[in-house]
Protein backbone atom coordinates (compact mmCIF):
# COMPACT_ATOMS: atom_id res chain seq x y z
CA UNK A 1 0.00 0.00 0.00
CA UNK A 2 1.30 3.17 -0.77
CA UNK A 3 2.42 5.50 1.73
CA UNK A 4 2.59 9.48 1.92
CA UNK A 5 4.36 11.66 4.01
CA UNK A 6 3.36 15.25 4.24
CA UNK A 7 5.43 18.11 5.49
CA UNK A 8 4.65 21.96 5.45
CA UNK A 9 7.93 23.58 3.56
CA UNK A 10 8.53 27.12 2.73
CA UNK A 11 5.77 29.49 4.36
CA UNK A 12 2.36 27.91 3.52
CA UNK A 13 3.58 24.69 0.93
CA UNK A 14 3.27 21.51 1.43
CA UNK A 15 5.37 18.60 0.65
CA UNK A 16 4.59 15.31 -0.43
CA UNK A 17 6.80 12.18 -0.74
CA UNK A 18 4.67 9.00 -2.18
CA UNK A 19 6.62 5.67 -1.37
CA UNK A 20 5.77 2.58 -2.60
CA UNK A 21 7.02 0.19 -0.03
CA UNK A 22 7.11 -3.20 -2.30
CA UNK A 23 9.32 -1.94 -5.17
CA UNK A 24 10.82 1.43 -2.91
CA UNK A 25 10.78 3.82 -5.09
CA UNK A 26 9.74 7.50 -4.10
CA UNK A 27 8.20 10.06 -5.48
CA UNK A 28 8.69 13.54 -5.00
CA UNK A 29 5.63 15.79 -6.11
CA UNK A 30 7.01 18.89 -6.44
CA UNK A 31 10.34 19.99 -5.21
CA UNK A 32 9.34 24.10 -3.19
CA UNK A 33 12.26 22.84 -0.90
CA UNK A 34 15.19 20.73 -2.06
CA UNK A 35 17.04 20.95 1.47
CA UNK A 36 13.55 19.81 2.94
CA UNK A 37 12.78 17.22 0.92
CA UNK A 38 16.01 15.24 1.10
CA UNK A 39 15.70 16.29 4.75
CA UNK A 40 12.62 14.52 4.89
CA UNK A 41 13.11 11.41 2.75
CA UNK A 42 16.05 10.96 4.92
CA UNK A 43 13.81 10.38 8.38
CA UNK A 44 11.83 8.22 6.30
CA UNK A 45 14.86 5.99 5.28
CA UNK A 46 13.15 6.52 1.88
CA UNK A 47 15.90 6.98 -1.80
CA UNK A 48 13.98 9.29 -4.29
CA UNK A 49 13.92 7.73 -7.30
CA UNK A 50 11.29 10.18 -9.44
CA UNK A 51 10.23 13.65 -9.14
CA UNK A 52 6.44 14.66 -10.45
CA UNK A 53 5.90 18.46 -11.60
CA UNK A 54 2.35 19.92 -11.57
CA UNK A 55 3.88 22.84 -13.18
CA UNK A 56 6.82 24.94 -13.66
CA UNK A 57 6.58 27.71 -10.75
CA UNK A 58 9.39 27.76 -8.68
CA UNK A 59 7.64 26.92 -5.44
CA UNK A 60 6.73 23.45 -7.33
CA UNK A 61 9.96 22.81 -9.72
CA UNK A 62 12.84 25.03 -8.30
CA UNK A 63 14.17 22.04 -6.41
CA UNK A 64 14.76 19.97 -9.25
CA UNK A 65 18.37 20.53 -10.16
CA UNK A 66 19.31 20.01 -6.17
CA UNK A 67 17.06 16.70 -5.80
CA UNK A 68 18.14 14.87 -8.82
CA UNK A 69 21.74 15.64 -8.29
CA UNK A 70 21.21 14.65 -4.86
CA UNK A 71 19.58 11.62 -5.83
CA UNK A 72 20.37 10.42 -9.09
CA UNK A 73 16.30 10.75 -9.83
CA UNK A 74 14.52 11.53 -12.78
CA UNK A 75 11.98 13.98 -13.34
CA UNK A 76 8.62 14.10 -15.34
CA UNK A 77 6.21 17.44 -15.84
CA UNK A 78 4.19 18.89 -18.65
CA UNK A 79 6.48 20.92 -21.00
CA UNK A 80 6.37 24.67 -19.41
CA UNK A 81 8.52 23.00 -16.50
CA UNK A 82 11.97 23.68 -18.82
CA UNK A 83 11.12 27.34 -17.98
CA UNK A 84 13.19 25.94 -14.40
CA UNK A 85 15.14 22.81 -16.22
CA UNK A 86 14.79 20.31 -18.70
CA UNK A 87 12.87 17.31 -17.40
CA UNK A 88 13.86 13.92 -18.65
CA UNK A 89 10.13 13.00 -19.47
CA UNK A 90 7.68 15.50 -20.21
CA UNK A 91 3.91 14.54 -19.89
CA UNK A 92 1.04 15.78 -20.81
CA UNK A 93 -3.29 14.91 -20.55
CA UNK A 94 -3.48 11.22 -21.30
CA UNK A 95 -0.22 10.18 -20.29
CA UNK A 96 0.61 7.46 -17.08
CA UNK A 97 3.68 7.50 -14.58
CA UNK A 98 4.33 4.47 -12.28
CA UNK A 99 5.60 4.55 -9.08
CA UNK A 100 6.16 0.56 -8.87
CA UNK A 101 2.95 -1.19 -9.68
CA UNK A 102 0.81 2.09 -9.31
CA UNK A 103 -0.08 4.19 -12.26
CA UNK A 104 -0.82 7.75 -12.09
CA UNK A 105 -3.20 9.50 -14.84
CA UNK A 106 -2.04 12.67 -16.13
CA UNK A 107 -4.86 15.05 -16.25
CA UNK A 108 -4.80 18.62 -17.97
CA UNK A 109 -5.91 21.22 -15.56
CA UNK A 110 -4.11 24.31 -16.94
CA UNK A 111 -5.52 27.48 -15.80
CA UNK A 112 -3.16 28.49 -13.06
CA UNK A 113 -0.69 28.01 -15.74
CA UNK A 114 -1.07 27.03 -19.15
CA UNK A 115 0.53 23.33 -18.87
CA UNK A 116 -0.29 22.40 -15.41
CA UNK A 117 -1.37 18.99 -14.76
CA UNK A 118 -2.52 16.69 -12.14
CA UNK A 119 -1.40 13.25 -10.82
CA UNK A 120 -4.31 10.19 -10.49
CA UNK A 121 -3.71 7.26 -8.55
CA UNK A 122 -7.33 5.58 -9.21
CA UNK A 123 -6.36 2.21 -7.09
CA UNK A 124 -5.22 4.61 -4.34
CA UNK A 125 -7.72 6.91 -4.20
CA UNK A 126 -6.16 10.31 -4.41
CA UNK A 127 -5.01 12.78 -6.88
CA UNK A 128 -1.95 15.51 -6.59
CA UNK A 129 -3.42 18.62 -7.87
CA UNK A 130 -0.66 21.26 -7.61
CA UNK A 131 -2.56 24.92 -7.48
CA UNK A 132 -4.98 24.04 -9.71
CA UNK A 133 -7.78 23.84 -6.93
CA UNK A 134 -7.51 23.96 -2.89
CA UNK A 135 -9.76 23.34 -0.12
CA UNK A 136 -12.46 25.86 -0.70
CA UNK A 137 -10.53 27.48 -3.43
CA UNK A 138 -8.61 27.41 -6.52
CA UNK A 139 -5.43 28.74 -8.23
CA UNK A 140 -4.95 32.35 -9.51
CA UNK A 141 -5.56 32.49 -13.03
CA UNK A 142 -1.81 33.92 -13.63
CA UNK A 143 -1.62 32.45 -17.36
CA UNK A 144 -5.19 30.81 -18.42
CA UNK A 145 -8.70 31.98 -19.43
CA UNK A 146 -11.78 30.93 -17.55
CA UNK A 147 -13.50 28.72 -20.20
CA UNK A 148 -10.49 26.24 -19.85
CA UNK A 149 -9.98 26.98 -16.49
CA UNK A 150 -13.54 25.61 -15.86
CA UNK A 151 -12.95 22.79 -17.76
CA UNK A 152 -9.85 21.89 -16.10
CA UNK A 153 -11.70 21.71 -12.84
CA UNK A 154 -14.81 19.73 -14.81
CA UNK A 155 -11.97 17.12 -15.40
CA UNK A 156 -11.63 17.27 -11.00
CA UNK A 157 -15.07 17.17 -10.38
CA UNK A 158 -15.45 13.84 -12.81
CA UNK A 159 -13.35 11.94 -10.40
CA UNK A 160 -14.56 9.53 -7.52
CA UNK A 161 -16.37 11.81 -4.87
CA UNK A 162 -14.16 9.85 -2.03
CA UNK A 163 -11.16 10.78 -4.19
CA UNK A 164 -8.15 12.55 -1.67
CA UNK A 165 -7.36 15.93 -3.12
CA UNK A 166 -4.25 16.53 -1.65
CA UNK A 167 -3.76 20.35 -2.89
CA UNK A 168 -0.19 22.27 -2.36
CA UNK A 169 -0.84 24.83 0.11
CA UNK A 170 -2.69 25.85 3.13
CA UNK A 171 -5.05 28.26 1.96
CA UNK A 172 -8.16 27.09 3.68
CA UNK A 173 -8.57 29.29 6.19
CA UNK A 174 -8.72 32.46 4.11
CA UNK A 175 -10.52 30.73 1.11
CA UNK A 176 -13.18 30.00 3.70
CA UNK A 177 -13.76 33.55 4.68
CA UNK A 178 -14.18 33.52 0.36
CA UNK A 179 -16.45 30.94 0.51
CA UNK A 180 -18.65 32.44 2.98
CA UNK A 181 -19.07 35.50 1.33
CA UNK A 182 -19.75 33.99 -1.85
CA UNK A 183 -22.41 31.31 -0.40
CA UNK A 184 -23.23 32.74 2.60
CA UNK A 185 -26.44 30.38 2.79
CA UNK A 186 -24.38 27.00 2.32
CA UNK A 187 -25.17 25.50 5.78
CA UNK A 188 -22.47 22.65 4.80
CA UNK A 189 -19.99 25.22 4.28
CA UNK A 190 -20.77 27.03 7.50
CA UNK A 191 -19.84 23.66 9.12
CA UNK A 192 -16.87 23.13 7.46
CA UNK A 193 -15.67 26.82 8.19
CA UNK A 194 -15.82 25.96 12.01
CA UNK A 195 -14.11 23.00 11.65
CA UNK A 196 -11.26 24.75 9.47
CA UNK A 197 -11.07 27.06 12.12
CA UNK A 198 -10.88 24.58 14.63
CA UNK A 199 -7.92 22.59 13.27
CA UNK A 200 -5.48 25.62 12.59
CA UNK A 201 -5.79 26.57 15.80
CA UNK A 202 -4.70 23.39 16.53
CA UNK A 203 -2.33 23.69 14.39
CA UNK A 204 -3.23 20.71 12.17
CA UNK A 205 -3.79 20.75 8.40
CA UNK A 206 -6.86 21.01 6.50
CA UNK A 207 -5.51 18.96 3.33
CA UNK A 208 -6.00 16.93 1.87
CA UNK A 209 -9.67 17.16 1.36
CA UNK A 210 -12.21 14.67 0.09
CA UNK A 211 -13.41 15.80 -3.52
CA UNK A 212 -17.23 15.19 -2.36
CA UNK A 213 -16.51 17.50 0.68
CA UNK A 214 -15.49 20.16 -2.07
CA UNK A 215 -18.34 19.75 -4.24
CA UNK A 216 -20.65 20.40 -1.66
CA UNK A 217 -18.89 23.79 -0.37
CA UNK A 218 -16.05 25.03 -2.55
CA UNK A 219 -18.17 27.88 -4.85
CA UNK A 220 -15.10 27.40 -7.71
CA UNK A 221 -16.50 24.12 -8.16
CA UNK A 222 -20.07 24.95 -7.72
CA UNK A 223 -20.11 27.52 -10.42
CA UNK A 224 -22.38 25.30 -12.02
CA UNK A 225 -25.17 25.22 -9.46
CA UNK A 226 -28.01 27.55 -10.03
CA UNK A 227 -28.57 29.04 -6.95
CA UNK A 228 -24.82 30.33 -7.14
CA UNK A 229 -25.00 31.82 -10.72
CA UNK A 230 -27.94 33.22 -9.65
CA UNK A 231 -26.32 34.74 -6.70
CA UNK A 232 -23.56 36.02 -8.57
CA UNK A 233 -25.76 37.24 -11.82
CA UNK A 234 -25.32 40.91 -10.40
CA UNK A 235 -21.58 40.32 -10.16
CA UNK A 236 -20.75 39.68 -13.63
CA UNK A 237 -21.83 36.08 -13.23
CA UNK A 238 -24.54 35.01 -15.51
CA UNK A 239 -27.51 32.27 -14.66
CA UNK A 240 -27.24 29.38 -16.70
CA UNK A 241 -23.52 30.43 -17.51
CA UNK A 242 -20.80 28.58 -15.44
CA UNK A 243 -17.90 30.00 -17.31
CA UNK A 244 -18.87 33.09 -16.73
CA UNK A 245 -19.91 32.37 -12.89
CA UNK A 246 -16.61 30.91 -12.51
CA UNK A 247 -14.85 34.32 -13.79
CA UNK A 248 -16.76 36.28 -11.43
CA UNK A 249 -15.94 34.32 -9.14
CA UNK A 250 -12.43 34.12 -9.36
CA UNK A 251 -12.41 38.10 -10.26
CA UNK A 252 -13.75 38.87 -7.06
CA UNK A 253 -11.40 36.58 -4.62
CA UNK A 254 -8.37 38.42 -6.63
CA UNK A 255 -9.44 41.36 -4.79
CA UNK A 256 -11.39 40.17 -1.35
Amino acid sequence: MLEIHQFPCLSDNYGYLLHDPESGETACIDTPDAEAYLREAGHKGWQITQIWNTHWHPDHAGGNAAIKSASGCTVAGPAEVERIAPPDRIVAHGDTLALGAYAAQVIDVSGHTNGHVAYYLPEAGLAFVGDAVFALGCGRMFEGQPDQFWASLCRIKALPPATLLYCAHEYTQSNARFALHADPDNAQLRDYAAQIERARADGLPTVPTPLSRELATNPFLRADDPALQARWAHHGGKSGDSVATFAALRAAKDTF
